[in-house]
């Protein structure tokens, strides 16, 4: 390892660790990551169940995911899903939800092959449509998949299998979408895995909206104003949601802002406004984010006014 620092940055190269302290510091810095919880069967039918969070989406024309199963770095082997995807090469992806975490946590330990994860976890596999590995039926959310390729890494512990699967056909309770049938992230409670034996609950106060349309150019921070950018008031969140508003306030917005506020007038009389006008408008930065713009007019009275 580099013990050199850049700025306080720890520097480290691969192969300067040992490999299974490299390992934690690659899943302690990629996180969370979503988990699929996959189903598989051998040739002879045996189901096998096992959680990967080295796992994403990554196209939805067509449906595209990718999930890697590692070689094993204690003896350098494979593990039961891939050699099950190589004899039938079909799988169900079940999302991982608070109140299956647990039971999937059993099914993640090194069974013997054979084994059935579904009675060791206590999981209740359901036949599929239109693949032989079975769903999770405790799971709000199945996805049953073809495999379609499978792209070897490496042949040493650690190196992953790349097994690339396309979705056929989806499973999600209704229970966990709103009225329009959008997914409800407090209702589906999903887990996301970070490093070590670290996970995330998707739901509550971890949740958090930003409202930014990828559509519409933005002002940038470019576009801020230096009292703005140089203010001991706003963090740098603060900074970016300024910088994320869609046109910056005119003269004439403000103006007509500042005759209906009365606190804006009052902060404009007093003696040194500057400070308050930017703590009054990360008051607003701080609500909904349907009030941002009102943010910004507040933050842009110091230009105009002062």
């Amino acid at each position: 390892m580099n013990t050199n620092t850049d700025h306080d940055y720890r520097i480290i190269d691969p192969g300067s660790v040992p490999r299974h302290d490299f390992h934690q510091f690659i899943v302690g810095a990629i996180g969370p990551r979503p988990i699929a919880f996959v189903s598989t069967v051998d040739k002879d039918g045996h189901p096998n169940l096992a959680p990967y969070s080295f796992f994403n989406a990554f196209s939805s024309n067509p449906p595209i995911f990718v999930f890697s199963s590692n070689r094993r770095g204690t003896n350098n082997t494979v593990k039961d899903t891939l050699s099950n995807v190589r004899e039938v090469p079909e799988v169900v992806i079940n999302a991982v939800n608070f109140s299956i975490v647990r039971q999937m946590a059993v099914a993640s330990a090194q069974f013997d092959k054979g084994v059935n994860e579904f009675e060791k976890s206590g999981l209740t596999p359901v036949a599929s449509d239109l693949v032989r590995p079975f769903r999770v039926k405790e799971s709000p959310i199945n996805m049953e998949c073809k495999v379609v390729d499978i792209i070897t890494l490496g042949d040493q512990g650690g190196a992953g299998h790349l097994i690339i699967c396309e979705m056929l056909r989806m499973h999600i309770r209704e229970e966990v979408l709103d009225e329009r049938g959008r997914i409800l992230p407090d209702k589906l409670d999903l887990m996301g895995r970070l490093g070590r034996a670290y996970y995330v609950r998707a739901s509550g106060s971890a949740i958090y909206t930003i409202a930014q349309a990828i559509e519409q150019p933005c002002i940038g921070f470019d576009n801020l104003p230096k009292s703005i950018l140089e203010s001991h008031i706003f963090s740098a969140n603060n900074l970016g949601q300024l910088a994320g508003l869609y046109a910056v306030p005119t003269k004439e917005e403000v103006e007509e802002l500042k005759q209906s506020d009365a606190r804006l007038q009052e902060i404009l009389a007093s003696q040194n406004p500057l400070e308050a006008l930017h703590r009054y408008a990360k008051e607003v930065l701080e609500m909904e984010e349907e009030v941002r713009p009102l943010a910004g007019k507040i933050a842009w009275a110091g230009e105009y006014f002062i």
